[in-house]
């Protein structure tokens, strides 16, 4: 995993637009908007009341808000969520708490190239 580039610690409480690059880690409290085309990890005992939009977003405190990620969503054991996913990729823990919708997007492919994936009746190309 890359260098964390954006941290709000344990204690600290943010309100606003946050925007980066790179991967952020969030252990206080935010409210507010949180925009990246990167990784945004989410620490136990955090608190975050958002709309969410970003490549990767790793949950392990409480999130209230929607999330739309072009990668993945992980919410691990220690995580709660109330809120829509939308992601090409979900992970769910055991004894994770979640309390709304999921919807399965494709995954956007950035090089223009085709893919193949299998059908009943041989490879096919998309």
């Amino acid at each position: 995993m890359e260098n964390v580039t954006a941290v709000i610690e344990k204690g600290c409480e943010f309100v606003g637009k946050l925007t980066f690059e790179g991967t952020a880690r969030i252990g206080g409290k935010f409210e507010g908007e949180i925009f990246t085309n990167d990784i945004l990890i989410i620490d136990e005992g955090s608190l975050i009341n958002a709309e969410i939009e970003a490549d990767t977003v790793i949950i392990n405190g409480e999130v209230n808000g929607n999330i739309k990620a072009t990668g993945r969503v992980e919410i691990h054991a220690t995580g709660k969520l109330k809120g829509n996913i939308e992601t090409p990729i979900l992970r769910i823990d055991e004894g994770v708490v979640f309390e709304g919708t999921t919807k399965m997007i494709s995954k956007k492919i950035k090089s223009g190239k085709k893919i193949s994936f299998l059908k009943t009746d041989g490879i096919s190309e998309a």
